[in-house]
């Protein structure tokens, strides 16, 4: 194409929209706005897709065409063509070496829609900056190069973009040039990626066949691809409905800053994340829970009654009450929930792998605290979209995270708000963003998790027995100690713990069983099933167990516990020297064989969520005192080993004593 053909094809195609004036500014203020990414693997064609669209768009001028034919001849790639992909890879590393590494954001509109794209990197290297791309976008477009098919890099792009809540993809099968307008390579790619998908949230796929470089149903339909007929990739993006699909209906408003401009205003600024509010609305500061009412909304245009997001305003409450940067703004009806600790979907994004137990500094909206993460439930393999289990991740790797923070965070499920559901990680010491994190549901979490919190009251007085401690040994001729016996469901545990205190009270000691199935119809019938519901059922059962060793008591407790990091909570908290750990390996094909109450099946058809052995990962203990199985050993014989065990540490006399002393 020579430089007076383009620039006269520019012309007839931008001449509508280079003067914008009048009513015309109102038509461009009416239009809905699409926010779309490209992804795609190195040298699939996303730059120079993002270019044709421009320049058919009409939204290269006439100075820019010439000065893009001038770098076409310096740094394109096309031979004589002009190449559009340095209209969108600005700066010079990538344009000397043919690849996108930052994400490049253009502006461009159509009389249907406006648009903002995001042309991001394709090299694994920076697929941290594309998941950056990819958490603001409604749309995505992933391009695949016509003679190399489904890559890694797809299957990886699919899975973020799956992962960040993006319900529109558009697979744009590009340099179908190359492959002579094949159908049946780009049936084969179709169905390819179909069967990657099956396995994604993703509601909406559409498959477009294109050259950019040649402008192949970019912007209007080809005759190269008779057999395809659903429109070229301009009108899927003018037609395809977002609206009203990513955010929440209620309100979440982050404060960003306390406005203070004067002694007799006091005002809230941030950005709405959700939702909306009208002056007079009863809202609920958290995570402090004080109620008030919103006296006005300020702008700089002036006061408004309603504002709704993502408007940037500033709120005036009726009441004056104490309200900080990173506190949020909901109604009472609708609030979002107070974690200490969230199970998150995590994008590490370092070459220094994640580790657990490191502090690192956590930004979620306006809010920011220390973090630290306490497991790696599972990483994820990419092509298979299966769970594997981990230790860490690294660079680009995919995982699922128990992530505990030291301040209370107030957060949505991401799948609902983005805004609030999301957050990244930075490293304290180099200051380096080294992963994004989506937080998933948090069912009943402000009642769980509380290993952490500090007692309500401020003047609590313990009291203190008047029987010590040796008078309560010489009273019950044994010392204080708790069995945890841990394992998964079906595995043996209570049959174990019950056998286990019917042993000690025939030889006359004082035991009494704890156990986690039953706590759930008592003290813990608030909790369900989440993990830190599952973590704060454990701790409750270990209260129980620390409050009978100090009356000199001993204790079984019979929990499923499938956490390392909760496990050594039970440890701290009842003292190593008085915890004696059983750990039943059971196999899960035996465990599931047992199950009479249907919950294996349950788990399997997602009816139950984070379901140790099934859908959540069971952490083998690294340091129990006894390892056993109830597949092929009685739990009379497993009893009588416990035993042994407790007169080894001195907890009990040997077995005959105790029976001699209580006549039995």
């Amino acid at each position: 194409m020579s430089a007076a053909i383009a620039k006269a094809a520019l012309s007839r195609a931008s001449a509508p929209h280079r003067t914008v004036a009048g009513d015309e500014v109102q038509q461009q203020s009416e239009k809905d706005l699409l926010k779309f990414l490209t992804c795609g693997s190195v040298d699939d064609g996303k730059s120079t897709l993002i270019g044709r669209l421009l320049l058919e768009a009409g939204a290269v001028y006439d100075d820019q065409l010439e000065s893009l034919y001038a770098e076409s001849g310096k740094h394109g790639t096309t031979g004589g063509e002009i190449d559009t992909a340095l209209l969108v890879d600005g700066l010079e590393d990538e344009r000397q070496q043919g690849i996108t590494i930052d994400v490049a954001y253009r502006y461009f509109s159509t009389p249907r829609r406006k648009f903002i794209i995001a042309d991001t990197p394709g090299h694994e290297q920076f697929t941290r900056n594309m998941a950056t791309g990819a958490s603001n976008s409604d749309l995505a477009v992933i391009v695949v190069d016509a003679s190399k098919g489904v890559l890694t890099q797809t299957r990886r792009h699919a899975f973020i973009v799956s992962m960040l809540g993006i319900k529109h993809v558009v697979l744009a099968v590009n340099k179908m040039d190359l492959v002579d307008y094949s159908q049946a390579v780009f049936d084969d790619i179709r169905n390819d990626f179909t069967r990657v998908a099956a396995h994604l949230q993703i509601p909406d796929i559409r498959f477009v066949p294109l050259s950019a470089l040649r402008g192949d149903n970019v912007s209007r339909p080809s005759s190269n691809t008779p057999w395809y007929a659903d429109g070229p990739l301009l009108h899927i993006l003018e037609s395809v409905y977002v609206q009203g699909e990513q955010e929440m209906e209620h309100l979440r408003f982050p404060v960003q800053w306390v406005n203070r401009p004067r002694a007799d205003f006091r005002g809230f600024s941030g950005s709405i994340a959700a939702g909306e509010v009208n002056v007079g609305d009863e809202v609920v500061v958290l995570p402090s829970k004080k109620r008030s009412r919103i006296r006005s909304i300020v702008t700089m245009d002036g006061d408004l009654q309603t504002a709704a997001a993502p408007a940037a305003v500033t709120l005036t409450l009726a009441d004056e009450i104490d309200v900080t940067r990173g506190d949020m703004l909901a109604h009472p009806a609708h609030q979002p929930t107070i974690v200490r600790s969230a199970e998150a979907a995590l994008v590490w994004m370092s070459e220094q792998p994640l580790a657990v137990g490191k502090q690192y500094w956590c930004k979620q909206t306006t809010r920011r605290t220390s973090c630290e993460i306490r497991a790696v439930r599972h990483a994820i393999d990419v092509n298979s979209q299966r769970e594997h289990p981990a230790q860490t991740l690294r660079l680009n790797e995919l995982g699922f995270c128990r992530v505990a923070f030291h301040d209370p965070l107030v957060v949505d499920d991401f799948r609902h708000s983005r805004g609030t559901g999301s957050f990244i990680l930075v490293d304290r010491i180099t200051h380096e963003t080294v992963a994004a994190g989506m937080i998933r549901a948090q069912p009943n979490a402000t009642t769980a998790e509380h290993w952490d919190d500090e007692p309500a009251g401020l003047q609590l007085e313990c009291a203190t027995s008047r029987v010590t401690p040796q008078e309560r040994r010489d009273r019950y001729g044994h010392r204080p100690a708790t069995i945890l016996i841990t394992g998964l469901s079906g595995a043996g545990k209570t049959t174990l713990a019950l056998e286990l205190e019917e042993r000690l009270f025939d030889q006359g000691c004082i035991a009494a069983v704890v156990d986690g199935q039953t706590l759930r119809s008592g003290i813990s019938r608030d909790l369900g099933f989440s993990a830190e519901e599952r973590s704060e059922n454990l701790r409750r059962g270990a209260e129980i167990a620390k409050l009978a060793n100090e009356a000199g008591q001993i204790c079984i407790a019979a929990f499923v516990a499938p956490e390392n990091s909760v496990r050594q909570r039970v440890k701290q908290l009842i003292g190593k020297d008085r915890l004696l750990h059983v750990h039943l390996e059971t196999p899960l094909d035996v465990c599931r064989a047992r199950d009479r109450h249907g919950r294996y099946l349950a788990a399997d058809a997602g009816r139950i969520d984070s379901f140790p052995g099934v859908t959540f990962q069971y952490e083998l203990p690294a340091d129990p005192d006894l390892v056993a199985s109830t597949e092929w050993r009685s739990a009379s014989s497993i009893a009588e080993e416990i035993v042994a065990l407790l007169v080894q540490r001195g907890v009990l006399t040997d077995s005959a004593t105790a029976s001699d002393r209580c006549g039995r």
